[in-house]
């Protein structure tokens, strides 16, 4: 049967996703928790005593870092989010169709991209 006939991905084609999909969840979730742990370290109160203007930058800098590192960490959890989104979609038999055109995503773009729920043409189309 030809890719474009389909409307489902079978459940070996299933199998494999949610085995790459468990990987990749199990490989950003570690991720999010050095990050976290990063986090706190940087929160807690050094008990170096530099004073004058290097501890000013120094004060500016761990702000600076600590900003990235959060943003780091949301967008880590995001992609937590789509990516246990993409497993319940895989247990109720939705995984890999287009939410814009009802047509099988190629198995290339999802094994790349296995959160997405777009064709790439859908995805170009909304940008």
């Amino acid at each position: 049967m030809v890719q474009e006939d389909k409307k489902r991905y079978s459940e070996e084609e299933l199998k494999e996703f949610e085995v790459l999909i468990s990987q990749k969840l199990e490989a950003s979730r570690n991720e999010l928790n050095y990050i976290k742990e990063t986090l706190s370290k940087r929160n807690d109160s050094g008990t170096d005593n530099t004073s004058g203007t290097s501890k000013l930058l120094e004060d500016g800098a761990d702000t600076s870092e600590r900003e990235n590192l959060s943003q780091l960490a949301a967008r880590q959890q995001k992609f937590i989010q789509q990516l246990e989104s993409a497993l319940v979609r895989i247990k109720n038999g939705t995984y890999g169709i287009c939410i814009d055109t009802g047509r099988l995503i190629p198995k290339e773009r999802l094994r790349a991209v296995p959160h997405t729920q777009q064709t790439i043409e859908a995805k170009l189309k909304r940008t």
